[in-house]
């Protein structure tokens, strides 16, 4: 199994590379943006041609995007979203009526500078009541549109702020601390079924697990494939994008994160990602200010 990532070396520098095992060895490209002006045939021969093995010592793992790649996200994609959108909602028949539509609901999310990773704090909002964490199959995409690979998002989430009216979703899903994604991105060409794939969910509090839910890429109601063309439809990625394609699991409503908490996500054949809970964004900022190697 490997996985591409971005990372910084024992110099400080950020760099791309192919992670086989405990074997890192560099891309001949200058970052995750460079590498997606490529096509997925191209990055393949890149892979394949990796450099020689860097060593570990110093070496980090970044989220992998970069430049002015973006994370979007898909929402009511399965069977359990919606049911869960009109658990929360006052208008539940908007959600039913998405679910059945040909056009898929798709959001932005966030900029690539805003998104943490591995062991960095997801954040609750101060001003919501009800928060959760949304597993999600990510796709890595091209700036033309081709699925490079795939990864694991963490599409956090006010229940409770998108429940009281709908049109408040950006602010529902749209903040600092809501967006996190493996730093470890499986190849395409090494997943040759990605709705045969199950995710599995964990949250644990004062070291006991109060929540664990798992489902499967097949309950999938929407076609990766139809769901980037309708992305790409007037819109513009020049350095690459990814998509998260939706969660079929759903805390309760009485079941939403707290400060403190930790959640543990993992997807067959692509990998995993925990992060711990915060309460509002201010420790966030500090991991996103420092992480790179320069205050933003």
């Amino acid at each position: 199994m490997s996985h591409l990532v971005r990372f910084t070396d024992g110099t400080g520098t950020i760099r791309v590379g192919l992670l086989t095992g405990e074997w890192l060895r560099p891309l001949a490209v200058t970052s995750m943006s460079d590498l997606l002006r490529h096509t997925v045939a191209e990055i393949r021969e890149l892979a394949e041609a990796a450099g020689e093995p860097v060593s570990p010592a110093g070496t980090r793992l970044l989220p992998p995007l970069d430049g002015r790649m973006e994370v979007w996200a898909a929402g009511v994609t399965y069977r359990r979203s919606e049911e869960a959108r009109r658990e929360e909602s006052a208008d539940e028949d908007v959600y039913a009526r998405v679910y059945r539509a040909q056009r898929p609901e798709l959001f932005f999310k966030s900029p690539a500078w805003r998104v943490v990773t591995d062991d960095e704090p997801i954040a609750v909002r101060v001003d919501s009541a009800n928060n959760v964490p949304e597993p999600e199959l990510g796709l890595l995409l091209t700036r033309t549109g081709e699925i490079a690979g795939y990864l694991v998002v963490d599409d956090v989430s006010s229940r409770s702020i998108e429940g009281e009216n709908p049109l408040y979703l950006p602010q529902a899903k749209i903040y600092t601390g809501s967006c996190a994604v493996s730093a470890r991105v499986r190849p395409v060409w090494e997943v040759p079924d990605p709705l045969s794939l199950e995710i599995r969910m964990r949250i644990r509090r004062d070291g006991h697990e109060v929540f664990a839910g798992e489902a499967g890429t097949a309950q999938l109601n929407r076609e990766p494939a139809d769901l980037v063309e309708y992305l790409w439809r007037d819109n513009d990625f020049p350095d690459g994008a990814v998509l998260s394609t939706g969660t079929s699991v759903v805390p309760g409503l009485d079941q939403g994160l707290r400060p403190g908490d930790v959640v543990d996500i993992e997807i067959d054949e692509v990998g995993s990602l925990r992060s711990p809970v915060a309460l509002g964004a201010e420790e966030v900022r500090r991991v996103l200010a420092t992480r790179d190697g320069h205050a933003r």
